[in-house]
């Protein structure tokens, strides 16, 4: 078994050790799923964990996408999915009217399906969770809807009643943000809550011209750092640090037709997006990542037509991502984790944390740096479902160093 030494540092804050980060993996892998026209897809923190939908029903993975079930779902015209951090919890939502419209959730990762009490009548187009599955809020064009309870009850927000589009959710569910549709001279299509959709603001920073309409929008675990796409020619992304008050635009964006589908791993500094290059008689469709929080792009895919346009799932490390095209097909992407390390004073004790990696890895301590010594932390990692990282407390060494590493 391959060891890696990512980031390793001395309990007694003595100094931080660092290790190269592997180069990232380029080729996107098509999976064994059906190759039916896709419109979302969801993975829990891991990446293990994929649901995805479409006119035809939902389908779940629980090896990263290699193999696929569909599950007893109706075949609704299905518009959107999310799912909790474990992937036990997940939540879709339909875009017809009436008949065939509404929400539905699981508790059992896709195995079986419960509609809720949700309008059906909403034109659902996007759903967001909480780390947790319990906070709900969903989007259409008939409001923005919120959920405390997994979905059992739902209730109507008091924000404007435009043709929203997407809708992302902070771990907790309490940060949210929402857009659409422009909201006029001086709005910005972006619509923002503190406190779970109890009370929303529209953005009025002018994000965008008053004619544009945003498309997709992705969230770090905080709920501080936002990316959103347009849907328009000229700039198409747009970023905010502090949960939407302001935004900005990269300097070198390469200025796509328009951004469809963005996502974004747990800390922000991983980014996807895909967005539309070329006339319109001959499209090809562009895939963009970034890995220092949207300031710098490259250019990692294109796709001729009919590839069309993809919705992006990331792991919370940002290390694994996986693409549903609407033209047919989903695809994974696994690059190799450099999950950093952080250590902080816990009383008399250290607690250590790190992201949650798309790959296996085992926290592993070391007294002397000259030696080979390395054990095992027996202590089994806790989830922290408010920034998705896992984190084990060790007592502080009375006297000398502790070094810690995580183990692939």
């Amino acid at each position: 078994m391959t060891t890696k030494c990512l980031f390793l540092m001395v309990a007694s804050f003595g100094g931080l050790f660092t290790a190269a980060t592997p180069a990232l993996a380029q080729n996107w892998v098509l999976t064994s799923a059906p190759s039916n026209g896709w419109s979302s897809v969801a993975s829990s923190a891991d990446g293990t964990k994929l649901v995805a939908v479409n006119s035809g029903g939902i389908y779940i993975s629980t090896n990263a996408g290699v193999g696929w079930s569909q599950t007893s779902a109706p075949g609704n015209n299905w518009s959107c999915v999310a799912a909790s951090a474990d992937g036990t919890k997940m939540a879709a939502v339909v875009s017809a009217d009436v008949s065939e419209g509404g929400i539905y959730t699981s508790t059992n990762s896709g195995t079986t399906w419960t509609q809720t009490g949700a309008p059906t009548n909403n034109g659902w187009t996007s759903i967001a969770s909480s780390a947790d599955g319990t906070r709900l809020a969903a989007v259409g064009s008939g409001g923005i809807y919120t959920s405390i309870d997994s979905g059992v009850t739902w209730t109507q927000a008091s924000a404007p009643s435009t043709n929203w589009t997407s809708i992302t959710s902070s771990a907790d569910g309490t940060e949210l943000a929402a857009v659409g549709v422009a909201l006029g001279y001086g709005g910005s299509g972006i619509c923002l809550s503190t406190n779970s959709g109890a009370e929303w603001t529209t953005n009025s920073a002018s994000v965008l011209p008053y004619y544009y309409s945003a498309s997709c929008i992705a969230s770090s675990a905080d709920g501080t750092r936002l990316v959103a796409g347009v849907e328009a020619a000229g700039t198409t992304i747009y970023l905010s640090t502090n949960s939407g008050a302001t935004w900005t635009s990269p300097s070198n964006w390469l200025s796509p037709s328009g951004i469809v589908a963005v996502a974004s791993s747990a800390d922000g500094t991983r980014l996807v997006a895909v967005g539309q290059a070329g006339v319109f008689y001959a499209p090809y469709w562009v895939v963009y990542t970034s890995t220092d929080s949207g300031a710098t792009w490259t250019w990692t895919q294109s796709y001729a037509a009919p590839f069309g346009p993809a919705f992006f799932a990331s792991s919370a490390d940002g290390y694994f991502m996986v693409a549903a095209s609407s033209f047919g097909g989903i695809y994974t992407l696994q690059s190799t984790p450099a999950p950093p390390l952080s250590i902080t004073a816990s009383g008399s004790n250290d607690l250590i944390s790190w992201i949650i990696p798309s790959q296996s890895f085992s926290l592993q301590q070391n007294s002397d740096l000259t030696t080979m010594n390395w054990t095992d932390v027996r202590t089994p990692p806790v989830l922290n479902l408010t920034n998705l990282e896992n984190q084990v407390i060790v007592p502080m060494p009375a006297s000398g160093n502790a070094f810690y590493r995580l183990k692939h």
